[in-house]
């Protein structure tokens, strides 16, 4: 399955991409599911439902975390966590409650992640190639995913349809549900996928 793991819609305050954009365009190009992370707020639960859509789009609901450690896209039973937690005490929280974390463009100029936490194994997948980042920043990346054994992904960082579904992944178990994408994500059953758009 082909899937964007980071996408923000207009709930996000730094994105143009209509929530509507988003579940009209998706399948077309080529993405089986996308989730949608938008920073610090599951608002979009208010436009747009969980699960499989009519066209059988599957549409995850995550969150964008921000932290002075760095930023982490979460998935699981997140809704209830408080904001503005520290990163050593948010990670091992979202594990405990059987969620999922990746960090997001770990190696980007404007707040990259703390490498203490991967010294401390609180987080265990990094995506390492993000549709708005530096060619630099994705090596970089790549570079520290790999220093750390971690499970690579990639994720289109999308804030507008031109970007949309720009670095998916590829998982290689089926994901049906929110549950089956925190599984496969915490047992690395997926890798960036070769099937990406060039920027316009």
């Amino acid at each position: 399955m082909l899937i964007d793991l980071h996408v923000h819609s207009t709930c996000s305050p730094c994105s143009v991409l209509k929530p509507s954009e988003i579940l009209v365009n998706a399948r077309s190009l080529g993405l089986d599911a996308v989730c949608i992370t938008d920073h610090d707020t599951m608002s979009i639960l208010t436009q747009c439902r969980e699960g499989f859509q009519p066209d059988g789009l599957l549409v995850v609901v995550g969150m964008e975390y921000t932290t002075e450690q760095g930023d982490f896209l979460l998935f699981g039973d997140i809704g209830s966590l408080p904001l503005g937690l520290p990163a050593e005490v948010l990670l091992p929280e979202v594990r405990a409650m059987g969620g999922a974390v990746i960090s997001a463009h770990p190696c980007r100029t404007w707040r990259p992640a703390d490498p203490v936490l991967f010294d401390r194994g609180l987080c265990a997948v990094a995506e390492v190639e993000n549709g708005r980042n530096t060619a630099d920043e994705n090596r970089q990346a790549l570079q520290l995913a790999t220093g750390y054994g971690m499970t690579f992904v990639a994720g289109s960082d999308a804030h507008s349809l031109d970007e949309l579904g720009r670095c998916p992944t590829r998982f290689t178990v089926p994901v049906n549900s929110t549950r089956d994408l925190i599984d496969a994500l915490n047992l690395g059953q997926c890798r960036p996928s070769a099937a990406h758009r060039s920027a316009a």
